[in-house]
């Protein structure tokens, strides 16, 4: 399949028609990128999506971290086909739980071994935050500034991407810290010469806003739903040092960077940090529902978690969710997959930065892997984020041309597929960046 390809307007005809047949009973507050695209998807492959109408895309997107092998890869294919004529559901012992259970704590931090399995990235923050609580006997918890762990009540306690407002009281004992980005810093610094202030920041608000009963401070190591931030290394190795100094255990929330999508298996070994405990999810089982939660050995043994039945889930790891996590992980390696994501990152980002030349709206680009963003700003001066209708125009202008990525916020998160091509990447910054000079060029600002 190859991309783009445009033939009809868009969306096409049999899009909007099954769209309507959908919408006639679906709740609202699906992700805002399909609601917007109006298109209905008939099949995929790679990091090629083609619509109901025949209409070729390529996928920058890549299910928001989940897409890790692209579309369709045939391997994957092959074990899921194969495990569907066996048993697909249950909570015994399967050979692919066993070997998936052995080869997580193979590519895992050594010592961070023990791994319980569910089906959600909310799920299985849940249950990293009610081990702590269980492991330390303490009951607050910390997280930061623009992170993102989930939906649910309990995650909201120490989201900070503003997703709370509105559900009235969080649950107690939640506190939200100051994160290190450097783009817009909370301390108005510059990073050359900040001393990582926001890191003594945290610190302090911890010491004045808690009641002496930490159990965890969670953090994704490269904060994504944020707008892909990069705080420096040494930023993490603060933070667990602090929540150890509080008698807290430290959670690496790897949901979007783990497994590969920095061209390291975790994200964490940047930092050289050793979490307590990190969840998983999304590149984990390349496409299909499962997630997990990793902790140290004598971490994993607290009360009433460890019991029977104490932290296990009804779909967390059946034969048929392991099955396609271990093919994943199989892929991956027997791929090279994570070299291709060194190579490939590093093209984009090289192209990514010669747009502030090019293009007035950027104010930054940034990037580890195929871990990449694009800030848009009405001013570079002021780095006002850039308006969200004329970024809506910039989703809907690169819809046209072919292309689908995350440019409806001013912060383009770049995520594709782990195995996308250099030559595949790079069209779809193409069509991106002529997406963004053409809304310019509208808006007087070319």
């Amino acid at each position: 399949m190859k991309a783009p390809h445009i033939q009809t307007a868009i969306p096409g005809p049999k899009s909007q028609a099954l769209v309507r047949h959908e919408q006639q009973h679906l709740a609202p507050g699906m992700q805002g990128f399909a609601l917007s695209s109006g298109i209905a998807v008939e099949r995929a492959e790679g990091s090629v999506i083609e619509d109901v109408d025949g209409n070729r895309f390529v996928d920058l997107i890549g299910g928001i971290g989940v897409n890790a092998l692209g579309h369709s890869h045939p391997e994957y294919r092959k074990a899921m086909h194969a495990q569907l004529d066996k048993v697909s559901v249950g909570s015994f012992t399967s050979a692919p739980r066993a070997e998936l259970i052995n080869e997580v704590a193979r590519l895992t931090p050594k010592g961070v071994d023990r791994v319980q399995l569910y089906s959600s990235g909310a799920e299985a923050v849940e249950s990293a935050l009610r081990l702590a609580k269980n492991a330390t006997g303490h009951h607050e918890v910390a997280g930061f500034w623009g992170g993102f762990h989930g939906k649910t009540l309990g995650t909201l306690a120490v989201n900070g991407a503003g997703n709370a407002k509105s559900y009235g009281p969080l649950p107690a004992g939640g506190h939200v810290l100051p994160f290190a980005n450097c783009y817009r810093c909370p301390l108005k610094l510059e990073p050359t010469h900040c001393g990582l202030a926001c890191a003594d920041l945290a610190r302090d608000q911890l010491k004045h806003a808690t009641t002496g009963s930490l159990a965890a401070v969670i953090m994704e190591p490269l904060q994504g739903t944020a707008g892909n931030v990069i705080p420096p290394p040494d930023f993490m190795k603060a933070m667990a040092e602090m929540a150890h100094d509080h008698g807290a255990l430290f959670i690496a929330d790897e949901m979007i960077t783990g497994f590969g999508r920095t061209g390291r298996w975790f994200a964490s070994e940047r930092s050289d940090v050793t979490p307590d405990i990190i969840t998983l999810g999304k590149a984990f089982g390349g496409g299909f529902p499962i997630s997990g939660v990793v902790a140290r050995k004598e971490i994993a043994q607290a009360k009433p978690w460890s019991n029977p039945s104490g932290s296990s889930s009804s779909y967390g790891g059946n034969p048929l969710a392991a099955t396609a996590a271990l093919a994943s992980l199989r892929i991956l390696q027997n791929e090279n997959v994570l070299q291709n994501v060194l190579e490939v990152g590093a093209a984009m980002l090289a192209e990514l930065r010669t747009w502030p030349d090019q293009l007035r709206w950027v104010g930054d680009v940034r990037g580890e892997g195929l871990f990449l963003a694009v800030e848009l700003v009405s001013d570079r001066k002021t780095k006002e984020p850039l308006a969200k209708k004329i970024c809506d125009e910039i989703f809907q202008d690169g819809l046209q041309r072919g292309l689908l990525a995350m440019s409806y916020t001013h912060a383009i998160r770049l995520q594709p597929a782990l195995t996308i091509d250099r030559d595949t990447a790079l069209s779809g910054l193409s069509l991106l960046r002529e997406s963004i000079a053409a809304v310019a060029r509208r808006h007087g600002a070319a």
